[in-house]
């Protein structure tokens, strides 16, 4: 897995390495799979009240991810310098990075929430939104927006635990919150007992309810004295230069990127929007299906990401290699089951969402040309995650503008509507676009370039 002149100290077996990979991996997996899952009953609860219901959730999902988009740059940097802090023994300056991190959170959280309340109305009409079910749109957003902070401050925590390896923390939080979410989607959508029928308000509830038991339980983890991270080591609560700017370093061309997928995503999003309710529909229940093909990925990239920084903070940039190579190996094995799954049971999935015939019937040849995408999808995130972990984040920006807020709107206009392949060429542009991530990813991991940057 390593050229001999890359070596720098004793290598642990294949074996030693793989355990050690999938030991901090699975948890983020399956956090990362539950999410998703909890995504899909949120879609199939939905899809109970008619495709328009399906269409006003799924508006939300990229400007809340805009709105998110600055906490998400901040959690990059977090979990990167915590990694380096650990590896590098310094238990203080890895709680001095978390605590700062809160800090940060909690500011740009509560200046996003208040943003995405008092606008949510032309922020969707300019997602795309239609007039059908715009009014549900709005009030959905508006109450995503209250638990905004809660769930901003639950990232950041979990972010700087994986740093240090701490996956099942974030795994524990987010199974709490996810189960709370399912609960009360069920007793508010259809108004089960002495819960009024709520519907698409009452999916909003649920989901804000889940954020703050998992901010809760996130929290909690902070005050006890024997873990890495907690409130009862001795550490600063301030901004100070050298704590803020090695994760600024990070953060803020991580930043770049989010603000480049997050536009890109949008734009990809409010065309797709255009093909009609039905198209539309179809594209975000086959997305919530994809997602959960992610999570596997999301989980390796995780792992990736976590070890390659701390090795790096070892000086072993030969660990952070094997470990890098090793999740590509594990992410090709998943991949190639999820695509028979999607390949073959394309049409059955589509179907627990909705009993709408167009809906199935398209939602089926979607699958197909998904199935497809896998290995690259996966593959991509986990070189991604292996870059983000190094800090070189200013690399992934660059590849972000142009595969994902260039070169994915551009192919899906010109794919759905000059050669009017509908929602078709939109899936096909997905495709491309990780192909071409992958490519660029890979050629950089294998450059080495990413193994020389300090924190």
């Amino acid at each position: 897995m390593i050229k001999p002149n890359q070596i720098i100290g004793d290598l642990p077996q294949t074996k030693t390495v793989y355990n050690n990979f999938i030991k901090m991996a699975w948890p983020s997996a399956l956090e990362a799979l539950l999410v998703g899952l909890v995504g899909a009953v949120d879609t199939m609860m939905v899809g109970g009240l008619g495709k328009h219901a399906i269409a006003a959730v799924g508006i939300t999902n990229q400007p809340k991810y805009i709105l998110l988009a600055m906490i998400f740059s901040l959690n990059v940097g977090i979990t990167a310098v915590t990694a380096r802090r650990k590896g590098q023994k310094n238990q203080t300056g890895a709680n001095n990075v978390l605590r700062t991190g809160i800090l940060l959170s909690t500011i740009i959280s509560l200046t996003m929430s208040v943003l995405g309340y008092v606008f949510a109305r032309p922020i969707l009409l300019f997602a795309g939104a239609e007039n059908s079910y715009i009014k549900d749109a709005v009030t959905y957003l508006r109450i995503i927006m209250f638990s905004i902070p809660f769930q901003s401050l639950n990232l950041t925590i979990n972010a700087a635990q994986r740093g240090c390896g701490k996956t099942k923390i974030s795994m524990w939080t987010n199974i709490a919150s996810n189960l709370v979410n399912i609960v009360f989607n069920y007793l508010l959508i259809n108004g089960i007992w002495i819960f009024p029928r709520l519907e698409v308000a009452g999916a909003a509830i649920a989901t804000a309810m889940g954020a703050c038991v998992a901010f809760i339980i996130s929290t909690a983890t902070m005050f006890r004295r024997h873990n890495y991270l907690s409130f009862y080591h001795k550490s600063i609560w301030t901004f100070r230069r050298n704590i803020l700017n090695p994760i600024l370093k990070v953060s803020s061309s991580a930043f770049v990127e989010q603000v480049f997928m997050r536009i890109g995503f949008f734009a990809y999003a409010a065309i797709i929007a255009r093909l009609g309710t039905t198209s539309y529909s179809t594209h975000l229940i086959c997305m919530n299906i994809l997602s959960l093909s992610f999570s596997f990925g999301d989980g390796l990239s995780i792992a990736a990401s976590a070890l390659v920084g701390q090795n790096l903070g070892a000086k072993r940039s030969d660990l952070s290699i094997i470990y890098g190579k090793t999740g590509q190996r594990l992410a090709f094995m998943v991949s190639t089951v999820i695509f028979f799954v999607f390949m073959f049971g394309g049409e059955f999935l589509v179907s627990l969402f909705s009993n709408e015939q167009a809906i199935i019937s398209l939602g089926a040849s979607i699958m197909i040309i998904a199935s497809f995408t896998t290995h690259a999808q996966t593959s991509q995130v986990v070189m991604s995650g292996c870059l983000r972990g190094a800090g070189d984040t200013a690399y992934t920006a660059v590849t972000s503008f142009i595969s994902i807020a260039l070169i994915r709107p551009f192919l899906t206009w010109l794919l759905c509507f000059p050669l009017g392949l509908d929602l078709y060429g939109a899936w096909i542009a997905l495709g491309l676009d990780q192909m071409f991530r992958l490519i660029v990813s890979f050629r950089r991991f294998s450059s080495g370039k990413w193994s020389m940057i300090s924190l």
